[in-house]
This record gives structure tokens, sequence and C-alpha cells, in this order.
């Protein structure tokens, strides 16, 4: 019979994740397997210092010991201190054990997870389709990026069904009938969804739609680990989570809280990015003859020029100049046509459309 309660903690995280080429975002759960490793780390580091605590306890005991026998044979004044040494050395020991105890059972709660799960030969037989990923691999970012939009031309309906739902029975029983959308098309989908709603000051619905991506993503990532078809792995997330233990229902409620961090980071940026565009379109369309943007060499002019030039005093600006040092002046005005702030001949001109309407109205 085989044995499935080796499936009972599995921690789902990966460091080998593909991002869709319409995603702009660091890869999704890179974080989460940097999570992981940290956390190794810190349990490695936990043990191996108590591990040199313990033999150095243990050395230290029998010396005492040793010392003792050999100071209860010579007669040694010194037995009663060694005896009260070793007494406080036994004590210790006791808490050191007590600390292994509490080390073994952390341990054995700990979640498998890439780097430490194990795969039985016979493991593979239990669900007999296998992942398609391999199709994805030989595929262009340009091939992708067309399956993508012709999955969500015909599914896009039903994402959003999906991204909506509330109860997790609710998204089995959708996913389980719609098992199309168990892929890494949907959780893409979901991720550039979240970014809009977020931009859109949709905070509430952002957050409700980055639940369900999570769930989108500990399936694919279940998937992953067990080496079967992600749509075999639906009952298996939603029957763990709906029965979590308090430290799997914690961990999956900080990866939600970390990705809807991330979700507004990147919205903010891309709010900055758009901001930016929109500035530098308008700067474009504002340049003069010569290149320059006329709202800069405004606010770069002395107070005196920019007063004429706000009060359109042509009086004005001609005394201005002439009290200016020669080649500040030219090199103002200078500032002034090539940015379309000062136009030299616009009189002339003026008067030229003035001299052509009144012979075409003799």
């Amino acid at each position: 019979m085989v044995d499935y309660s080796k499936w009972k903690d599995i921690e789902i995280s990966d460091d080998e994740d593909e991002t869709h080429p319409n995603i702009d975002t660091p890869s999704l759960f890179r974080w989460r397997h940097q999570a992981r490793v940290e956390r190794m780390a810190e349990r490695q580091k936990e043990m191996e210092e108590f591990e040199k605590k313990k033999k150095e306890h243990e050395k230290k005991y029998n010396e005492v010991k040793s010392k003792l026998l050999e100071a209860e044979k010579s007669g040694n004044a010194s037995v009663e201190d060694l005896k009260k040494q070793l007494m406080e050395l036994e004590l210790q020991s006791k808490d050191i054990k007590a600390k292994e105890e509490e080390l073994k059972k952390k341990e054995k709660k700990t979640p498998w997870n890439v780097d430490t799960i194990s795969k039985e030969k016979f493991a593979k037989t239990v669900i007999n389709t296998k992942p398609q990923r391999s199709k994805d691999e030989n595929l262009t970012e340009e091939e992708k990026e067309e399956r993508m939009k012709k999955f969500i031309k015909e599914n896009e309906k039903d994402l959003k069904h999906f991204g909506m739902l509330r109860k997790y029975d609710d998204s089995r029983l959708f996913l389980k009938s719609h098992n199309q959308l168990v892929c890494e098309d949907t959780a893409n989908y979901l991720v550039i969804w979240c970014i809009n709603l977020e931009m859109e000051e949709k905070h509430d619905l952002m957050e409700h739609v980055a639940h369900q991506t999570i769930c989108m993503q500990y399936i694919l990532e279940l998937a992953k680990q067990l080496d079967y078809d992600p749509r075999a792995c639906v009952d298996a997330f939603f029957s763990k989570i709906q029965v979590a233990e308090p430290e799997y229902k914690a961990s999956f409620d900080d990866e939600l809280r970390q990705f809807k961090e991330r979700i507004k980071k990147r919205a903010q940026e891309k709010i900055e990015a758009a901001v930016k565009e929109i500035e530098e379109e308008e700067r474009q369309k504002r340049l003069g003859p010569g290149g320059l943007d006329p709202v800069e060499v405004f606010e770069s002019l002395p107070e005196p020029l920019k007063k004429c030039f706000e009060s359109q005093d042509i009086a004005l600006l001609q005394k201005t100049i002439s009290e200016m040092d020669e080649e500040a002046a030219k090199y103002h005005m200078k500032r002034c046509v090539d940015s379309g702030l000062w136009v030299p001949e616009a009189k002339n001109k003026e008067n030229e459309e003035k001299d052509a309407e009144g012979e075409k109205s003799s």
C-alpha cells in the first residue's frame, strides 16, 4: 500500500519559474524561493550552533568527571567543588536534551520543498497524464505571446469569472469543469489584471484577484514539485488549503501579502512611467525651431526678461536687452528664438499679411 502521508506537507516554491513575455514584473515567485533558502540557512545555522554547543558541553562534562574521579582517589580537597560543577553540567545536559527534542520536532514539521523532496520510482504511475510543459520549451517569445493572446481571446470570460470567485469550493468546482484554465497563461493573465486594477485604484478588487492568483500559482507549483499534470493537482491543493494547519495557512497568507505589495509597487512604477511618457510627448510638441523647450527656456531667463515676456511689452523688452551685458543678452535671446518664445520676423510677417489682404480687397 502506498504511503501518501509523505505528501502531506510540501512547501510550494521554485526558482526556475519562467515569466511570460507579457508580464514585465520580476519572476512571480522568485522571492518565495529566496525566502525558503534563507529559512533553510537559518535552520542549518541553528543546528550547527547547537551541535557545537552540545560537543563543548560533553567535552567539559567528561573533563570534570575525570578530574572528580582522580580527586576522589587522591583525596584532593577540590572534590566538593568538582561535584558541584558536575551537578550543574548535568542540569545543563537536561536543557540540551530538551533543546535537541525541540529541534527534531521542528525539523519533522518542516514542509518538503524542491531541495529536500525525494521521489519514489513508482510514484509517477499514480497519475497517468504527464505535464505538457515540454511543448512550450521550443516556442519563441513571439509564439508564446501569440499563444497567450489566443488563449485569452478564447477564455477571457471564464478567466474573469474564476478571478471573482470567493469560496474555495466554488473555485475547485469551476476549475474542474474548466480544466483548460489550469495553466501558466491563467496565472499570467491574473497578474496583469491585478496590476491594471491597482492602476485604476480598484484596490479591494485587486486584493481579491490576487488571492485567486496565488491559488493558481500554488496549484502550478505543486504540479512542478510532484511532476504531475496541474489539472490533477486541483483537488489536492484545495483539500490542503481548506484543512490547513496554522503554519501552512500563515505561509500562504504571507505569500499573498508580499505578492500584493509587489503588485502595488509595480503599478506605481507603471503609472510614473506613463506620466513621464505623457510629459515627454507634451515637451516634444512644445519644442521650438531650434529644438529647445519654451517652458524650460522661460524658467531659465533672468527675472527682468521674464517680466517682459509675461507682459508681452516689446518696448520694455528692447529697453531691458539694451541694459544687459551684450553677451548675456545674445545668449538668452538666441535661446528664446530657438524655443519659439521670440519670433524675430513676426512683426514683418504680420505687416506683409495685412498688405496682402489689402490688395485682395482692392
